[in-house]
């Protein structure tokens, strides 16, 4: 039987949450996933001084690698730049990026990538991580993959490919912004 909490606790008040509302037609089916009925599973060192997006989409698409899901097991960078997405001021979307941010020589200690292909068809590598800056600042963010390069030593990253479908960048019209989202593979993948 569940006690309730004693007055004390009770008499804590937390801030109310922020609630975010987006700008576009409410869609029932917020998140889309789908189903790969296998999924490979592999261990890849970033090699360095190559960009973020060069040392994962490089060595995967060599490995027959179109979509994946990743995890950054942290490393060196001799360069990071990131970016943040505060509340949009022109009211468009609930967020916008803000402009690149130079976080100089700096640690990545943990992060996620995901490789789909974006609007152009090409390859695309969202990340976001959690980060210490060359000044020594804990941070976290959007990471720019094309000009954030590996540091002297190889950073790790798991990698689990999803095979069977894809994942491309299409508009969402209820967020008012493009996303990475799931769908058939077509046959000439």
């Amino acid at each position: 039987m569940l006690k309730p909490a004693p007055p004390s606790a009770r008499a804590v008040s937390l801030p109310r949450p922020r609630t975010l509302v987006h700008p576009g037609r409410f869609d029932p089916v917020r998140i889309r996933s789908m189903h790969a009925q296998r999924g490979r599973h592999i261990r890849l060192l970033l090699a360095p001084g190559r960009t973020l997006y060069e040392a994962l989409v490089h060595p995967l698409a060599a490995a027959g690698v179109r979509y994946a899901s990743t995890t950054l097991l942290g490393g060196v960078f001799q360069r990071l730049d990131y970016c943040v997405a505060p509340p949009d001021p022109s009211r468009q979307a609930v967020v916008a990026y803000t402009q690149p941010i130079h976080a100089g020589k700096a640690y990545l200690v943990f992060g996620n990538a995901t490789l789909g292909k974006g609007l152009d068809g090409e390859p695309l590598v969202h990340c976001h991580a959690a980060l210490r800056t060359g000044a020594g600042e804990m941070r976290g963010g959007h990471i720019i993959t094309q000009t954030s390069i590996v540091g002297a030593a190889p950073i790790a990253v798991l990698v689990t490919a999803l095979d069977g479908f894809a994942l491309r960048v299409s508009f969402d019209p209820e967020t008012n912004i493009p996303l990475l989202q799931p769908e058939e593979e077509t046959p000439d993948e």
